[in-house]
Formats: C-alpha cells, structure tokens, sequence
C-alpha cells in the first residue's frame, strides 16, 4: 500500500487531490449502477407480468441496493479505516459480475441481476464518505464527493446512450459501460488510500469519529431519535422523487420533446451541481457546528421551495422544460444533498458525541430507497396510467409541501436544544 501523505504537505493542493479522488471513486461507481436507466427497454422477449420490464429491474436493483444500506448501518457504523479500499474494489467488481448475468440470462431470470447488482453497491457511498469525515475542510470534501452523484448519473447515461449509437445490445450496455470506467475507479482509491486522517485540530473542533458499537448506536437514538424521525422522513420523500426524476430521465424527456438526446441528460445536471453544491462548501466557513446545522436546515427548506416554485412556474407556462428540469433538479439536490454528507456530519460535531457520520447516514438512505421501492410500486399498480410527466409533477408539489414541515419542525428543535445549552453555559 502507498505511503500516506504528509499532513502538512500543500493543504490546498492536497485537499484539491483528495476531494478529486473522493469524486472520481463514487462517480465511477455509477457507471455499474445507473447505465440501464439508459434504455427504454420497450419490447422484451419473455416478459408478460403487470409491471413493465424496466420499471421491475429498477424495482430490483432498489430493493437490493436497499438490503445493503440496511446492512450498512452496522457494517459502516463499525468499520476501521483498514482494508477499505479492497473492499470497496470487491464489491464494486462483484456488482459488474452481475451486469455481465444480466447480459447472458434471458428475461424474466435475469431481472434477480439487477437485484444482486444493487446489493453491494449500497455501501459505498459510506466507504468513501469515510475518508473525508471529520475534518476542518469536511464540507469541501463532501461538496466536491457530492457532485460525483449529481453529475455521474448525467454523464453515465450520456455514455450508455452512444454506446448504444455504436451498436452494443441494450443487454450488454450496462456491463460494457461499467467496464469503461473501471481506470477512474483505480485511481481514485489510489489517492484516497494515501489521505492522512483527521489530525489533532480536526478532531477538537469536529470530534473524534469512531466506530459505533451496537451499544452507542442504541444510545444515540434513545437521546436523538425524534431529531433523526422528522429529517429521515422528509429524506424518504426526498430520495423517492430524486430516484424518479433520475431513473426515468429518458421517459420525462420524450415527454417534453427531446427523446433520444444523449446530451441532454448531462446538459441538465451540470448547473445543477454547481448550484446545489457551491452553498454546501460555503458552509465550510461556519465554524459554529450548531449554526452550521441550523443553515444546512435553511439549504434544504429552500430546496424544497425551489421545487415546488419551479414547478408551478412550469405549469403556467413561464419555464421551458430545460430550465424547468434544472431547476427542480437544484431543488431536490439542495434539499437531498446534506444528508449524504454534511448534514449528520455537522450534527455528530454539534452533539458533541463521538462516533461518526455514516450510521447516521445509512439510517436515513435504509430508509429514504425503502420509500424510492414504494413509490415505483405505486406508479407501475395503483397508477399504471397515469403519463410519466404528470406523475412527477404531482409528486414534486407532495414533497416541496412535506419536506418543508418536516425540516421546519426539526429546525425549531435544534434551535431550542441550542437556547438551552447556553443558557445552562450562561449560568
């Protein structure tokens, strides 16, 4: 293994380097989990259930994707900082095996692929996040690691598609595009395996993070649990309709006119990321972790209003549908973007308590892809007809509504948790 880098060692440039890797390893990741949203799927020898084929891949690779978060509760909660970059190149290798059974198995068998895809991808994201934790630059890290998921579904899909302009199979696209990124995903882990860890000053003013027994984890929710209800559950919304709006991209599209468009699914994701993502590392400059907590509340009610604003926007005919997807897109990712990184980062720091982030995390994402498999059950039996475009619309009104109670509510706890505790200092 490489040696580690100096800590001391040009901090701008090392941060630079380090958010880079942290970017790079998640954004290739997608490259195995997102290609297939690509294609339509349309007509599928073999396939004769209620639900359409692409709607139950989707189903399947969310519902293994879930398993594994739920796993990853403990698994991330407890993990060292030992061995994981190995494991994130077995997992990772193993979701693209099943890519490859994907291509070979003929429908409906090959619908449980995308199951066993999902299952060990899920950790991931709690893999890389823990390289960047518990730092001073927490927020540009975690900035620069969240802008790997707003941009990598773009561009992947981007690249499934010409893929398919070359001719590969739409059976074959997945593994193939997958494959393709496989020198990113070297690379990245390469850097972050030389990161040093947090030193002395991160830790005083972020707080040592920790691995969490089961015991502290129990005890974290007994003190913390109607905090961690009114975020997951306005987070369960939010991950639904992110979900949605990112898995059928290529159906919203030909709705509104530009089906077939290999650019437009990265043209749309770009002003995204740089809007949703500039408040985020701006926070960095919050050295008050409360106040910190308190703003990244504020980020997400305006989120929230973003959405359901643009929406109405949309319908009166004030939007086109490019600027309207962007904008719903800056909406969702500035609500949904500080749980997968700051969020409970900041919250680990505000308490005081040590442990670390990715329990917190993987909490919220069990539960947020939990609801993402209930809302695709619901569009493909309870509203099999109702258009795809009409059908995120409404969602989008629920959410921008419930998200901003939901976060308004935890906002106002936090705060008086904070008026109490100085004033117990006051004393």
């Amino acid at each position: 293994m490489p040696s580690k880098i100096p800590a001391g060692a040009t901090p701008p440039l090392m941060v630079l380097a380090s958010g880079l890797a942290a970017f790079g390893a998640y954004f290739a990741m997608y490259a195995f989990r997102k290609p297939f949203a690509a294609a339509t799927f349309g007509d599928v020898h073999g396939w004769h259930f209620a639900i359409d084929y692409k709607s139950a891949l989707l189903i399947a690779q969310v519902l293994g994707y879930a398993l594994s978060k739920l796993i990853g509760v403990r698994v991330i909660a407890e993990f060292g900082r030992q061995g994981r970059g190995a494991l994130i190149l077995a997992l990772i290798g193993s979701s693209w095996l099943a890519l490859v059974l994907f291509a070979l198995l003929p429908a409906p068998w090959n619908v449980a692929c995308l199951f066993l895809n999902g299952l060990p991808l899920g950790m991931i994201w709690g893999l890389v996040f823990s390289y960047v934790e518990g730092r001073r630059v927490s927020e540009l890290l975690g900035a620069m690691l969240c802008a790997s998921f707003i941009l990598s579904s773009g561009v992947v899909k981007s690249v499934a598609v010409l893929f398919l302009h070359a001719g590969v199979a739409e059976a074959w696209m997945p593994a193939v595009t997958g494959a393709a990124f496989v020198p990113v995903l070297l690379v990245s882990l390469w850097w972050l395996e030389r990161m040093p860890p947090p030193d002395a000053q991160d830790e005083a003013e972020r707080t040592a993070r920790t691995p969490m027994r089961r015991a502290d984890r129990a005890a974290f929710l007994r003190a913390h649990g109607l905090s961690l209800v009114l975020l997951v559950s306005g987070y369960v919304l939010l991950t639904g309709i992110r979900d949605f709006r990112d898995n059928f991209a290529a159906e919203l599209w030909t709705a509104m006119g530009y089906g077939g468009s290999a650019a437009m699914f990265s043209t749309s994701e770009l002003p995204v990321a740089v809007i949703s993502l500039g408040g985020l590392a701006m926070l960095m400059l919050v050295r008050d972790n409360m106040r910190a907590l308190l703003a990244m509340h504020a980020m997400i009610l305006l989120g929230a209003a973003l959405l359901g604003l643009s929406t109405v926007a949309f319908q009166a005919g004030l939007l086109a549908p490019l600027p309207w997807m962007i904008l719903t897109g800056a909406g969702l990712y500035l609500a949904y973007t500080p749980f997968n990184a700051m969020l409970f980062d900041r919250m680990i720091a505000a308490i005081g308590t040590a442990g670390n982030a990715g329990f917190l995390i993987y909490i919220a994402d069990t539960s947020g892809y939990a609801g993402s498999v209930v809302l695709l059950l619901f569009r493909s039996l309870a509203a099999p007809k109702v258009q795809w475009l009409p059908f995120f619309i409404d969602i989008s009104y629920l959410t921008a509504v419930a998200v901003g109670v939901l976060t308004l509510l935890s906002a106002i706890g936090f705060a008086a948790r904070d008026r109490s505790e100085r004033s117990h200092v006051a004393v």
